[in-house]
This record gives structure tokens, C-alpha cells and sequence, in this order.
């Protein structure tokens, strides 16, 4: 099974909070396609937050390649601590 991030994220999940569950969804074949639903879903909220944030915390005006960086090291830890609990809910 390939997944992204987050797909592999929520799969570390189930089998760790929820493993009947995932033995549920295994067994009716339904797990992939779960876990691709909630990537899907997740990957939109992720577009959501992040214009969201960068509506709150502009682009800097900054060429410097540092302030970049921690600009974008910012707005991607603020998105993914929004989005933690999304990944955490039980599929």
C-alpha cells in the first residue's frame, strides 16, 4: 500500500489507537479506500488552513533565503498542528 503523509499517519494511527478497527476495515476491504478518503479530506483542509494563515501571516517581503525558510517552516508547523486532530479521528 502507497500512501502520503498523511495517509500513512492516519494508518499509524488506527493500528495503534483503533486496531479492531482497522482488522474491521481490512476484512471488509474497505481500508484503502478509507484512508484515501481521509487523505483526500485532509489534503483539502490543508489548503483551506493554509490560506487561512498565510491571509493572517502575509508573505514576507524579504528576498533573504532565511526569513524565507522559517517563514514557510512556520506556516507548515501552524497548518499541521490544525490539522493534527483531523488525523487523529477514528476512520
Amino acid at each position: 500500500m502507497i500512501y502520503g503523509k498523511y495517509g500513512e499517519m492516519i494508518l499509524e494511527n488506527l493500528e495503534k489507537n483503533y486496531p479492531y478497527r482497522k482488522i474491521d476495515l481490512e476484512a471488509t476491504g474497505e481500508l484503502e479506500v478509507k484512508l484515501f478518503q481521509r487523505e483526500k479530506e485532509i489534503l483539502e483542509l490543508k489548503e483551506k488552513f493554509k490560506n487561512e494563515i498565510t491571509n493572517i501571516y502575509p508573505y514576507p517581503e524579504s528576498r533573504e533565503i532565511y526569513v524565507i525558510s522559517k517563514y514557510q517552516n512556520f506556516i507548515e508547523a501552524l497548518i499541521e498542528d490544525k490539522l493534527m486532530p483531523y488525523i487523529l479521528e477514528k476512520i
